[in-house]
């Protein structure tokens, strides 16, 4: 019988790959909370409808898990969180307290070729806040995910944030020509800009409808890093950053326009400074969304940040930490078959205590039974033999140091607890 290989483009996760992943959910917790986000989350599965009506066509057409459900229901596999949350929002924005400030980390999956930093299931972290249109809001947002940066050890020399505004396109877009109902497609062209080669980005340009002179303009629009110098919403932005104290994470960057239909305002992404990986997050405002679902108008910022990409930039940049999977802080042997229910007793004894015990389960040879342990960095072991049961001592060992001594049963949780401090 051939081997049953995992599903194309998803992950095993092994406890050296959960560590990670736990490390890394720790870590956006505790980024989150000191904004004062409150976790939530959504269904796994929604209504295609909900994806239809905003997110854009590649994602529900070309990137989205679609199926029939037994009722004849169209459902798709979250590809994104954010129709969900304004779905959310919309069901309750009467009851909610505003401004509403929430985060999540959990599943995601899309439909697309798997390739370096990209999988077809994955990991994301969306945070975002509701009730707010404002500059400083969209800094607020902006700041969260440069903070979690520095929390990680990224510096501004390794990520760099890059910030845009649609409606400060949208009056260059005008200014060219370019008609209100071609802009979405524009701006799907200006977010390709940097995955295509130059050829292929002019003839989709020409597809789309923008002739010579128009291509010209938009080429020079892309060039133009003082732009934002003249509009208000970014100009508020960059100060608002740099009263928080993250403004070294910040530049403005107009090719960033992101790809979804439903962004409004500012819009931003972190990527490697040396251009060479995908987009580690995105995000931006959103002022519509909610209302589009059927809830009453309430602007929005947010953005999500993918847990492939960031593992790739943690590794590169010397930042992925060291992770121990096995959470024992004690390793309890079984010196022979006389001593097992003592040894039993004892390991319930000790995590009665609080302490995380691993007990072996059949008495091999000690040598191999503390091989075990050391390779699974387990920093204690407790010996129980014939000897220490019948003085009522124990034999704690240090497998650190590789040092050992005997102390009375009675001291055995303090002198352990001792150890682990040191």
């Amino acid at each position: 019988m051939s081997t049953i290989t995992a599903v194309k483009g998803t992950r095993d996760f092994y406890p050296s790959d959960m560590a990670f992943h736990d490390w890394l959910f720790d870590t956006i917790r505790s980024v989150s909370e000191q904004f004062g986000y409150q976790k939530y989350d959504g269904p796994y599965l929604e209504r295609m409808a909900l994806y239809a009506a905003k997110s854009g066509e590649e994602l529900v057409n070309e990137q989205s898990f679609v199926f029939e459900d037994r009722g004849g229901d169209m459902v798709a596999l979250r590809p994104e969180l954010t129709p969900t949350l304004a779905r959310m929002v919309a069901a309750r924005s009467r009851q909610l307290i505003q401004p509403i400030r929430w985060w999540s980390f959990g599943p995601f999956w899309r439909y697309e070729r798997p390739q370096k930093g990209r999988t077809r299931e994955f990991f994301q972290w969306n945070v975002d806040l509701l009730g707010i249109v404002s500059p400083q809001a969209d800094a607020e947002l902006a700041a969260i995910s440069a903070t979690f940066f520095r929390a990680v050890g990224l510096s501004p020399q390794m990520i760099r944030l890059q910030i845009n505004n649609r409606r400060l396109m949208d009056a260059k877009l005008e200014s060219v020509g370019i008609a209100m109902e071609n802009r979405p497609a524009v701006f799907r062209l200006i977010d390709r800009k940097e995955k295509m080669d130059d050829r292929a980005w002019q003839d989709k340009a020409k597809s789309i409808g923008i002739d010579k002179d128009q291509f010209s303009v938009l080429c020079n629009i892309l060039a133009d890093k003082d732009a934002w110098k003249d509009f208000d919403e970014l100009r508020e932005f960059f100060d608002s950053v740099e009263m928080m104290g993250v403004a070294d994470y910040f530049e403005y960057d107009p090719k960033v326009i992101r790809g979804l239909d439903y962004y409004t305002g500012t819009v931003f992404e972190a990527r490697d400074a040396s251009g060479e990986e995908r987009a580690i997050l995105g995000g931006g405002r959103y002022d519509n969304l909610v209302a589009d679902v059927g809830g009453d108008p309430l602007p929005g910022v947010g953005f999500a940040m993918g847990d492939v990409v960031l593992g790739i930039v943690l590794e590169k940049h010397g930042c992925k930490p060291s992770l121990q999977p096995n959470p024992s802080d004690v390793f309890l042997p079984l010196f022979d078959e006389t001593t097992l229910s003592d040894s039993l007793r004892l390991a319930s004894e000790l995590r009665s205590a609080g302490l995380r015990v691993e007990w072996y389960p059949q008495p091999d040879k000690l040598k191999k039974q503390f091989k075990y342990a050391d390779r699974n960095d387990i920093p204690i072991a407790v010996v129980l033999g014939p000897d220490e049961i019948q003085s009522e001592s124990i034999t704690i060992k240090d497998l650190r140091t590789k040092t050992q001594d005997s102390f009375p049963r009675a001291e055995m949780i303090n002198k352990i607890r001792e150890l682990l401090e040191s």
